[in-house]
This record gives structure tokens, C-alpha cells and sequence, in this order.
């Protein structure tokens, strides 16, 4: 019989997590795969661990992985697959606000040939017209810059083959932006409809600092436009200013040199002196993701492990992966 994991990363998530376990078994139950469930404590302060371990207790389906601080929502997803031996895995938040019903569709393009199998947000319920409206510039300036296309309206759920798994496996860098990161890996891909319903319980952990923050990361770990645009940016600015000069010493030739402007001197030079400034911020974050690579340091390390069907390992002692074993 196939088999089927299901990812979930949590953090703070323990008013919720109980809930969404049950709606989630309920689903699972109507698959004809065998199904595991692997949560992830991203470094949660509340009782989401607790809640973890009690669920893999009472089911021998449910493994948990708690990572030894919060190292962001990117890191715990890859803890996750990199965890997975199944032959395919379903990658979901804990909020309720992805349906757990909508799994056998995903499943069933999967058994249809698809290697990832992505759900397109239809609709966002329970968010206001301003989160709309960025998280839909955000889709289309990523479609615009990148050199990989990214779905538009489209999160982290979805199905993944052993084949997506095993090439995603391979991708270590530690500037990890998952969206992009499977869309890169390429083969079968296609999308599965849904409305996407309001946070059922707590509260989200993304404001608007880290959104931007986001998509910072989004727009640098798969487009070098920034640094282009800088460039082109820096070099209309300098013909401007030569026309500018040009017009100055032609009128200094003809009508003799008159007193010059403060104001508009000043204009000028604040102007070139943002531009300056930003393409040297531009370069900056280039700069240091590039640093930060270099390094080479575990992307995660593992506090406490217990995966489906095996007893829990309370040892304290890292679990790593052979893909990070360089």
C-alpha cells in the first residue's frame, strides 16, 4: 500500500492543534494509503509540545519533531521532509485556515502522475482588504522578477512525490524561501482550487515587519533584478544629471554665470545620495546571504524526536540528516 505523510509545522499553536488533529484524522481515514502525521514544535512557548506527545502517544501514526529553538516556519518545513520516507508527503499549517478535506484531491492528482500538487487560494476569508491586497502584489511582483515562476496565490500546502522529496532534499542553502524552493525543482506541478477559511483559534504569527521581511527574502533568493535595477537606476540618474550639467554650462555660456539655487542644489544632491544609499542597501542584502552561506552551519538542530511507530528519544542529541552531513 502507498504511503502518506503529513507535515505540520507548529509554533504556538496549542489552542488549535488538538482540533486540527482531529479534523485531519478524520480525513485520513477515508484514504486507502497508510497514513502518518509528523508535527514539528518550531521552539513553541506554550504547550504545543506537550499536545505533540500526547497525541503520538494515544495514535502510533503521529510522530513529533521539536526543534531545539525557533528557527522560522522555512527551517521547521525542511526539518519535516527531511524526516519523511514515505512515498509522498502533504505539507499543511496547523491553523485550520488550509482545510484537511481538501487532501484527497491533492492525493488523488498525485496518483494521477503529478510529482507536486500545489492548492491555490480561491478566496481568503477572515483577512483584511489591505492583507489582500499586499499578499497579492507580493504573487505578482514575485511572478515579475523571479527567474523561476512562483504560483500565484499559493502557500506552502501541498502534495510532494518521493522524487519532488528527494531533489528538494538536495537543496541545503540556508536562505530558504520553501515557495520558490518548490518551484524550482521543477517536474509534474499543477494546482487544486480552494477558499481559504479564517484562523480558527490564537493568532498569527506574521505581521507586517515579517511579511516584508519575507518578501525581501522571496525577491533576493530567486531574482538578481534588485541588483539590476540599481544598476539601470544609478545610470538614469547620471545621464539626468549630465543633461542638467549640460543645460547649466550652456546657459552659463550664453547669459553669463548667475548666482546658483540652494534649493534646487540641495534636491539634487539628496536625490543622487538616495539613490546611492539604496543601491548599497540593495547590494548589502546580497552581500550578506552570501556571508551567511558561507558559513555552513546545520540549518536546524533537533531537541527531542519521536517518529511514527518508534519510541521517543528524549536524549537531547542531534538528529541530522545525510544531506547535512557535508
Amino acid at each position: 500500500m502507498p504511503t502518506l505523510t503529513v507535515v505540520v509545522p507548529a509554533y504556538n499553536e496549542s489552542e488549535v492543534l488538538a482540533v486540527f488533529h482531529q479534523r485531519l484524522c478524520a480525513v485520513l481515514d477515508t484514504l486507502s494509503l497508510q497514513c502518518n502525521v509528523l508535527y514539528v514544535d518550531d521552539g513553541s512557548g506554550d504547550d504545543t509540545w506537550a499536545i505533540a506527545q500526547s497525541l503520538a502517544a494515544a495514535d502510533a501514526r503521529v510522530g513529533a519533531l521539536k526543534l531545539s529553538r525557533n528557527f522560522g516556519k522555512e527551517i521547521a518545513l525542511t526539518a519535516g521532509l527531511d524526516h519523511v520516507e514515505a512515498d509522498a508527503a502533504v505539507v499543511i499549517d496547523a491553523d485550520l485556515q488550509d482545510p484537511p478535506e481538501l487532501i484527497p484531491q491533492l492525493v488523488a492528482q498525485w496518483q494521477a502522475g503529478y510529482d507536486v500538487v500545489y492548492a491555490t487560494r480561491a478566496a481568503r476569508a477572515g483577512e483584511t482588504g489591505f492583507k489582500r491586497f499586499t499578499a497579492a502584489a507580493f504573487y505578482r511582483t514575485m511572478e515579475l522578477m523571479s527567474d523561476v515562476p512562483v504560483p500565484r496565490d499559493t502557500g506552502d500546502f501541498r502534495l510532494l512525490s518521493r522524487r519532488a522529496l528527494k531533489a528538494l532534499a538536495q537543496l541545503r542553502e540556508r536562505q530558504r524561501f520553501m515557495k520558490g524552493l518548490f518551484a524550482w525543482i521543477g517536474y509534474r506541478q499543477t494546482s487544486v482550487s480552494y477558499l481559504r477559511d479564517p484562523r480558527k483559534a490564537g493568532q498569527t504569527k506574521w505581521n507586517y515587519w515579517r511579511l516584508a521581511q519575507f518578501a525581501i527574502e522571496g525577491i533576493t533568493s530567486f531574482s538578481g533584478a534588485p541588483l539590476r535595477l540599481a544598476t539601470w537606476t544609478g545610470m538614469a540618474a547620471s545621464i539626468v544629471a549630465f543633461l542638467l550639467g549640460l543645460k547649466v554650462l550652456i546657459k552659463t555660456l550664453l547669459l553669463g554665470n548667475p548666482v546658483p539655487g540652494y534649493p534646487s542644489l540641495m534636491v539634487m544632491v539628496l536625490f543622487l545620495g538616495g539613490i546611492q544609499l539604496l543601491a548599497l542597501g540593495v547590494i548589502g542584502e546580497y552581500l550578506g546571504r552570501n556571508y551567511n552561506e558561507s558559513k555552513q552551519r546545520p540549518l536546524y538542530f533537533i531537541e527531542e524526536a519521536q517518529l511514527p511507530g518508534q519510541p521517543a528519544d528524549a536524549s537531547g542529541t542531534l538528529h541530522t540528516p545525510a544531506t547535512e552531513q557535508r
